[in-house]
């Protein structure tokens, strides 16, 4: 039997401005590596309702406040289905501005409160403090991965997000901010999607994750696999080139010796 899995990019002319293309690239090559068939969908003003839903996996990338307005208006037509799709366990990876979005609200720092989708519960504040901007380094302790890597990735953000209590955090920070830097914890996961303001962009620096989101399509899309068949579908592949990458961060950051 021939498997494929359909990206969903969202906004990919609007929402890319941090190289979130390479998280793209990264899912459609691990799938083809393992011949699964892949398609790229772009989920734009343009799209139907019916072209999200048809997605297998999905990834929004961050923006300016001039497209995010713009991608507001659009997405709150597709609230439905997007909430939808997030429910019932289609996974997506959602990355700065995409996941701000999803959450319940975006308050500026002047105070003003701008209403988001309540797909995911978290909200964001911007205090009119610095920027939170560097390289930073996680610890994943979410019981939903089947891994406890470190995780990488460049952050850049003015907003806190605070989680609710229906979501839990990616990871605990080593290095760096953050999504709330008083809280010392990054991203937000529920069911199989995750929040996160890692750019970088995240899935080269950390294929684990990537091959994550591909094993939960997998096992949506066909349901009658078992795990066993999944992991004999998801090859090993050699990741010692990203690993590489991901100890340079490191050492650098002065988190693994030299």
């Amino acid at each position: 039997m021939k498997y494929s899995l359909n990206i969903g990019w969202l906004y990919p002319d609007l929402m890319s401005i941090y190289g979130d293309r390479g998280n793209i690239i990264s899912l459609t090559k691990r799938c083809q590596w393992r011949g699964i068939g892949v398609e790229v969908s772009p989920i734009s003003l343009q799209s139907s309702e019916k072209d999200l839903s048809s997605c297998d996996i999905l990834m929004m990338g961050g923006a300016q406040d001039s497209q995010q307005t713009i991608v507001a208006q659009d997405l709150s037509k597709k609230k439905k289905v997007l909430s939808e799709m997030v429910e019932s366990g289609i996974p997506g990876i959602y990355v700065c501005g995409g996941f701000q979005f999803l959450g319940h609200y975006y308050k500026e720092a002047d105070g003003t409160k701008i209403e988001q989708l309540g797909v995911l519960d978290v909200y964001t504040e911007n205090p009119g403090r610095e920027r939170l901007i560097g390289n930073i380094a996680i610890k994943v302790e979410n019981s939903k991965f089947n891994f406890k890597d470190l995780v990488v990735g460049f952050e850049n953000h003015g907003g806190r997000t605070i989680l609710g209590s229906k979501v839990e955090p990616l990871g605990k920070v080593i290095f760096g901010y953050g999504s709330n830097d008083s809280a010392k914890e990054e991203g937000a996961v529920y069911k199989n999607s995750i929040g996160t303001y890692l750019h970088g962009p995240i899935l080269p620096k950390n294929p684990e994750i990537a091959d994550w989101l591909i094993e939960k399509a997998l096992e949506k899309k066909y349901p009658s696999l078992s795990l066993g068949q999944i992991n004999n579908i998801l090859l090993p592949i050699d990741d010692s080139m990203s690993q590489k990458a991901k100890e340079a961060v490191l050492k650098m950051l002065g988190i693994v010796d030299n």
